[in-house]
């Protein structure tokens, strides 16, 4: 931690803040130029707040140097972590293309969702048995029966299952229909209690992205998962709330290359949520994998015009067939595979 005192600070006042130091059990280096005096706490910084020195007298301002987070950071773990999902590896050379409808419907929706799938060269499928929607009148997902029908049809084409916990309570459900990967969406992206719970698990976790969150806010989420002993998480940026009613959020490209600095992590994107339009996720999905994205969430649904969620932002199988096309072609472009 650094400490700047203001600009005639008295030896007394810099004796105060050093004492506090080392009542910390840290040590104190003191820097005096002509104009300023800075104190750097050497040591565990994480023990100290910026609060318990700038109420002291004579000092301006205190401040980390030591990222907050730090399991999920970069600095803790230079090499990039791989998550493995039943032997497919998300994080590596390979990118990854996670497909599969907004909500689960029916038996049948579902069979041809996941042949539709696996025929497009996805190896993951996602699906929402659980619906958190802004309006408590539209679908709500089909629970318990959506898990038992999204692993019946996903199991038939050797599928990985990818589906979104919203309730902490549910986790041992999830667990007994052996789910492949939590997915954390954006409006419990800090339910801090949701987060300590799948911390407590080994299933892989993507954690996406608060409609509002910045990217520190996004990391120290990831924090909680990992501080639990999970570490196997996977961010998913998903667009960000903001002012053109256009389209339905702004995909943060640039939180791409910022992530891939700051974690080891594996990051994905969500080209659906970020556009809310089909027409516009190819151009999302290809600019994200541009950006250095390991992979991407895309909802497919067999007859989008039918679709019981989100439908004007579901691409229909022969579209996803062709976005993968053009996926594998930037992917060979960067010296990755699909």
């Amino acid at each position: 931690m650094i400490i700047v005192m203001r600009h005639g600070a008295t030896p007394e006042e810099i004796a105060g803040v050093v004492a506090k130091i080392d009542a910390a059990g840290l040590k104190a280096h003191v820097s005096q130029g002509t104009e300023l005096t800075v104190i750097g706490a050497v040591g565990d910084e994480r023990a100290l707040k910026p609060e318990m020195f700038e109420l002291l007298p004579g000092v301006e301002r205190a401040m980390h140097v030591v990222k907050p987070y730090k399991i999920v950071a970069r600095d803790w773990q230079p090499k990039n972590t791989v998550v493995d999902v039943r032997g497919i590896p998300i994080g590596g050379p390979d990118l990854q293309v996670i497909a599969g409808p907004c909500s689960v419907e029916t038996p049948e929706q579902m069979a041809q969702a996941a042949r539709a799938v696996k025929a497009a060269g996805c190896r993951l499928m996602r699906g929402g048995a659980f619906k958190p929607r802004t309006s408590p009148y539209t679908f709500q997902g089909a629970g318990v029966e959506g898990l038992k029908m999204f692993r019946a049809a996903a199991d038939r084409e050797g599928l990985p299952i990818v589906t979104e916990l919203m309730d902490a309570r549910l986790l041992d459900t999830f667990l007994e229909y052996d789910v492949d990967v939590i997915q954390i969406g954006t409006r419990n992206m800090q339910n801090f209690d949701l987060l300590k719970a799948v911390g407590q698990t080994n299933k892989p976790v993507i954690l996406k992205r608060g409609m509002c969150a910045t990217v520190s806010e996004w990391l120290m989420a990831a924090e909680y998962i990992a501080a639990g002993g999970n570490h196997n998480i996977i961010f998913c940026e998903r667009g960000v709330r903001n002012f053109d009613p256009a389209y339905r959020n702004m995909l943060d490209v640039t939180a791409i290359p910022v992530l891939k600095r700051e974690t080891h992590l594996p990051v994905i994107v969500d080209p659906s949520h970020a556009g809310g339009k089909a027409w516009m996720v190819p151009a999302l999905a290809r600019a994200a994998i541009a950006a250095g994205a390991d992979g991407l969430l895309i909802e497919m649904h067999p007859t989008p015009c039918e679709a019981w969620c989100d439908a004007d932002q579901a691409l229909a199988p022969d579209e996803l067939n062709a976005l993968m096309g053009e996926l594998r072609g930037i992917a060979a472009v960067l010296g990755r595979g699909l």
